[in-house]
């Protein structure tokens, strides 16, 4: 067994928590889906900054540029930020998965003012923890954030490359996409935007970045069983984070 099939070994068992978790079996109308997305969009968002983290310690982002050490590592963290955050919608317009993800939410009719506040001072403040504070963000969402920009400040792209991948969206069950088109199909109109954001994220996980991202965690661990030992540590964490940010959830669809 080599490395990266120890690391996802270890992390199985919680890996499957997440995928069979509860809150699944709840999101079956667009109220409940509509819910859950005005509280999941945080995560949509934070994790544009672990892949831009990435990108800025493997790759040259200052002037004058220089050519970074890991060539592998540098090409892999492009192209994913190029798809996530410069894809194409359905009319095939450049738009980044955060917007996206914002769109289908005024679709649907979610309440996106919060979500908006937030980025709004982000952009005034460039501070997530002035943010959280001004806009009143709970402890349910706010850990979930930190933990994030924890890991960011931690300034090890190992340990980043390791959250960034197992926080993905690929860990969206087939089950909530079975629903998201049963709705659709039942002429649910308001619910295309989100399942083509659902298929789209899932496709390029699935086929490019998820792939990508685990050869890059490859490339910056190498044969140092240290950081194979951080990574899986912290792979295991990023996915109990996201099972308690889906216990919050669950609790607050009613």
């Amino acid at each position: 067994m080599n490395k990266i099939d120890n690391l996802l070994s270890e992390i199985s068992e919680t890996r499957n928590s997440l995928l069979n978790h509860s809150i699944y079996g709840k999101l079956n109308d667009i109220k409940s889906i509509s819910k859950f997305m005005e509280i999941h969009v945080f995560a949509v968002w934070d994790f544009m900054s672990l892949a831009k983290a990435l990108q800025k310690n493997l790759t040259c982002v200052e002037t004058p540029w220089y050519p970074t050490k890991d060539k592998v590592s540098r090409r892999l963290i492009n192209e994913i930020v190029l798809g996530e955050e410069s894809d194409i919608d359905q009319n095939n317009n450049p738009v980044s998965h955060f917007e996206l993800y914002v769109e289908s939410m005024n679709k649907i009719g979610s309440d996106t003012s919060k979500i908006h506040q937030f980025v709004d001072e982000i952009i005034e403040t460039k501070s997530h923890t002035k943010a959280i504070e001004k806009c009143s963000i709970p402890n349910g969402i706010s850990d979930f954030l930190n933990f994030t920009f924890e890991t960011i400040e931690s300034n090890k792209p190992h340990i980043i490359a390791s959250v960034f991948t197992f926080g993905r969206e690929d860990l969206i069950p087939d089950m909530f996409i079975n629903i998201v088109k049963t709705l659709n199909e039942n002429n649910e109109t308001k619910i295309g935007d989100l399942l083509y954001y659902l298929e789209r994220h899932i496709e390029m996980d699935g086929d490019e970045h998820g792939p990508m991202a685990l050869q890059m965690i490859s490339e910056l661990c190498k044969d140092d069983d240290e950081k194979w030992k951080e990574a899986t540590a912290m792979s295991k964490k990023a996915l109990e984070m996201r099972i308690k940010l889906w216990d919050y959830i669950e609790n607050h669809l009613n």
